[in-house]
């Protein structure tokens, strides 16, 4: 049993729950060694109303367990709803024992029950909804990722008040979500939106923190020039406009990497300033945000998710960087159209987010894909 709701164009949270429920709440008892549970996303114009979102849509439902945040922007079947109100619920049934919530939190006690649990569950999928501000973010998600040799997966909140998350007893914790038992999440696949500027990787041999100073023993702007030059103007003009740093991941074919923004240049000295550490050694790619390149790039994504399913998947979840959709595939954004042509007409529930998380890594513009089987 997969149930979706959503619902929009009312700045009145209690008719929106009210809405998603009357859509799922009428959803048969899971079956006979099976329990429910719910995704929630809220736009971020409710954050302050989260918790009694939750508890409405528990009433509502008879739903206990919810898993979710708030975010710019929500997807709803065939809906994208940015910066308005809006409410996304997803009722899911699973096989009884098939799960352990990571509540909001630092509850060690908690935390050897999961780590216990996904010991016996190799393989599992975490599902975990974390906030940008959070520094240790990174170690935690590497942490999950230990356990019972876990995918991780999900995104940031894009609030932009403090964050809320839901994940069985409703809090404010940094990291929320729920650990799956394999079987549970029939593929995932992580797709990127840029395109290079040049054919060949550059290599940092000079950095301070965030500072690039040389890329291939010659000042970090010069080499930016060179590969700009190397395109035509038009080509030149627009990747100006929405150019980025991309830093491939160790070990990966080349198809894995990290965007991060260009934040500043220095005539004076030659260098660059990106956001994040500028490790010597480490290559570099000069990137520009491409929509269409970024369609493509979905298309594939998910019909390689597709094929990777043993049978139809029953539903999905998306995460998709607040950068994408209208912000870069224009205000009627096809974003999620492009998505459904590949994946079919299944209930479809995500969000805009602030940092998408795929296999225990934080990257930015990018999208996640959970198919869940």
């Amino acid at each position: 049993m997969i149930r979706l709701g959503h619902a929009g164009d009312d700045d009145d949270w209690m008719r929106l729950a009210d809405a998603c429920i009357a859509a799922i709440g009428d959803a048969p008892a899971p079956a006979e060694g099976e329990e429910a549970i719910g995704f929630v996303f809220a736009a971020d114009l409710f954050a302050a109303e989260f918790d009694a979102i939750v508890a409405h849509l528990r009433a509502g439902t008879g739903i206990a367990d919810w898993i979710g945040t708030c975010g710019a922007g929500v997807i709803g079947g065939t809906r994208e709803y940015f910066d308005e109100p809006a409410l996304v619920a997803m009722a899911a049934s699973v096989p009884r024992g098939s799960l352990r919530l990571l509540a909001p939190g630092h509850d060690e006690a908690a935390a050897r029950d999961v780590a216990g649990w996904a010991a016996g569950h190799a393989n599992c999928t975490a599902i975990v909804h974390g906030d940008a501000r959070d520094a240790a973010l990174p170690d935690r998600l590497g942490e999950l990722a230990d356990l019972g040799a876990c995918h991780v997966l999900g995104g940031l909140g894009s609030s932009r008040v403090p964050m809320v998350h839901a994940a069985g007893a409703i809090g404010r914790g940094p990291l929320s979500g729920v650990v799956l038992a394999p079987g549970i999440v029939a593929a995932t696949g992580l797709t990127q939106g840029c395109s290079p500027l040049g054919a060949a990787r550059r290599r940092i041999t000079k950095a301070d923190g965030s500072v690039i100073e040389t890329l291939d023993d010659m000042p970090a702007l010069r080499a930016l020039q060179d590969d700009l030059l190397a395109l035509s103007e038009p080509e030149r003009e627009r990747a100006a406009r929405r150019l980025h740093v991309a830093l491939p991941v160790a070990g990966s074919d080349g198809a894995d990497y990290l965007v991060r923004n260009l934040t500043g240049v220095d005539q004076a000295s030659g260098s660059i300033s990106i956001g994040d550490l500028a490790e010597p050694g480490r290559e570099l790619v000069f990137v520009s945000r491409d929509a269409d390149a970024a369609a493509r790039d979905l298309a594939r994504m998910a019909r390689d998710a597709m094929r990777r399913c043993r049978r139809r998947p029953r539903a999905a979840l998306y995460y998709s960087c607040v950068a994408r959709g209208a912000n870069l595939f224009g205000s009627a954004s096809p974003e999620v159209a492009l998505l459904r042509r590949e994946i079919g007409d299944i209930p479809l529930a995500g969000m805009s987010c602030d940092g998408e998380i795929s296999n225990a890594r934080l990257y930015g513009y990018t999208g996640v894909l959970a198919l869940l089987a």
